[in-house]
């Protein structure tokens, strides 16, 4: 009721019900990525207070990422079998569920339960799919930029709630610092339980771009997991997936491997504050927001083969001229700006070309399948990073890597042609 209410009022406004969707899911994805990725700066201060070793709470954190890494491509297939509206409101009840346990945990079962099970699958049950089929359900025209507009907020509440975290941490502990991403996570999933819709024929509308409402598809009666290996086989045979897939592999390296994790000890090794590396961090996830919003727009315009080799080979030489540079307060933040424009505008223009290519219900089946190489990127970097840093003293060698392997990235794009007719599901 409240939502035909909503549209309703929206439709007198010549508002489509498909931006406040949009508008739903990127306080969700703020929220959410802000609540989950939190913990990642406080790992000393609960290590100590709930008197585990750094060692295990680190496996705990493994735990977390690995289980994010299984579920995430499955999503696709969750979402086309449950809807979108279901599967928020099952992954949002568990990060819920896991931080409250992580709040409250008093010994190290809860924790492994809490900070390493519960909100492990939490986060894979949506992972990026959601803006994906958002995008694809409730718009024909402007996809790329609500592609761009959802995934910007992702990480953004990453970078900009990672800091503020640490601050209340200092301040008031880190069980509170949890606190007001977490109520943020609460608020804005009632909001989508309460206007959220699966698709616009719900509400008597077509998907924004058409002038005819499109008859809803049939629910698949295969299971999720069959849904999900169905894509995968689709997928496989052609060798723009391929190339998809191993490039995101490149961005998860480039990207949340490398600056999410060990940005801040980075800075640390060149002398700067930790507070001043934070600013550096939160400063990355502002311009984030502004280029992976920009990517969107332009990805509707522009062909996005050539705009993912510019954004990887941008990225590529800036993570070349931060080793290179002289390592002063205006270069590094000069370095925030820039990488922070082209953090994940990979997004937008990767997923349009997989819904191009492999059609608006597979597509998001197919795009879970490239996301679960991008996280296996983030923990090989998160790994591999950490380890050249003890062996050698320092990461010039592991962003100088990440650097080449964007240029490599780059290249890859001459491959791929302009995406045909979307392979049939």
């Amino acid at each position: 009721m409240l939502a035909e209410f909503v549209a309703r009022h929206a439709a007198a406004r010549n508002i489509h019900y498909g931006w406040i969707m949009a508008a739903l899911g990127f306080l969700y994805s703020l929220f959410a990525s802000s609540s989950l990725g939190v913990p990642s700066v406080l790992m000393r201060e609960i290590a100590a207070d709930a008197h585990v070793s750094m060692a295990e709470l680190s496996a705990s954190q493994g735990l977390r990422f690995a289980l994010f890494g299984l579920v995430a491509p499955f999503a696709g297939g969750l979402m086309l079998r449950y809807g979108p509206r279901m599967m928020l409101a099952i992954a949002g009840t568990m990060a819920l569920t896991g931080l409250l346990l992580t709040v409250g945990m008093t010994n190290r079962y809860e924790m492994w339960l809490g900070l390493g099970f519960i909100l492990g699958i939490a986060p894979g049950l949506t992972a990026l799919q959601l803006a994906a089929v958002i995008s694809v359900r409730w718009f024909t025209t402007h996809r790329g930029l609500v592609v761009g507009l959802l995934n910007g907020s992702i990480a953004t509440g990453t970078l900009i709630f990672m800091p503020l975290g640490a601050w209340i941490a200092e301040h008031w502990g880190w069980r509170v610092a949890l606190l007001p991403s977490g109520l943020g996570l609460l608020l804005s999933l009632v909001l989508f339980l309460l206007l959220g819709k699966n698709r616009p024929q719900e509400l008597g509308l077509a998907p924004l771009g058409e002038t005819t409402m499109p008859p809803i598809p049939a629910v698949p009666k295969q299971n999720f997991a069959e849904i999900s290996f169905r894509g995968l086989r689709l997928a496989s045979t052609r060798l723009v997936f391929w190339v998809l897939a191993l490039t995101f592999l490149i961005c998860g390296v480039s990207s949340y491997g490398l600056t999410s994790t060990h940005f801040v000890p980075f800075c640390g090794d060149l002398g700067l504050p930790a507070v001043t590396s934070a600013g550096l961090l939160a400063m990355i996830g502002v311009f984030d927001l502004i280029g992976t919003i920009g990517s969107g727009w332009l990805s509707d315009r522009y062909d996005n083969r050539w705009l993912l080799a510019i954004y990887y080979g941008f990225r590529g030489l800036a993570l070349i001229w931060l080793v290179e540079s002289n390592a002063t307060l205006g270069a590094m933040s000069a370095f925030a700006m820039l990488y922070g424009l082209d953090f994940i505008a990979t997004v937008p223009p990767t997923v349009k070309l997989t819904v191009g290519t492999f059609g608006p219900e597979m597509g998001p089946v197919v795009f879970g399948w490239i996301f679960a190489a991008h996280q296996l990127g983030v923990g090989l970097m998160a790994f591999a990073a950490g380890v050249s840093r003890d062996a050698l003293g320092t990461y010039v060698p592991a962003f100088l890597l990440a650097g080449i392997l964007c240029l490599v990235a780059a290249a890859a794009f001459g491959l791929v042609k302009r995406p045909a007719v979307p392979a049939p599901a």
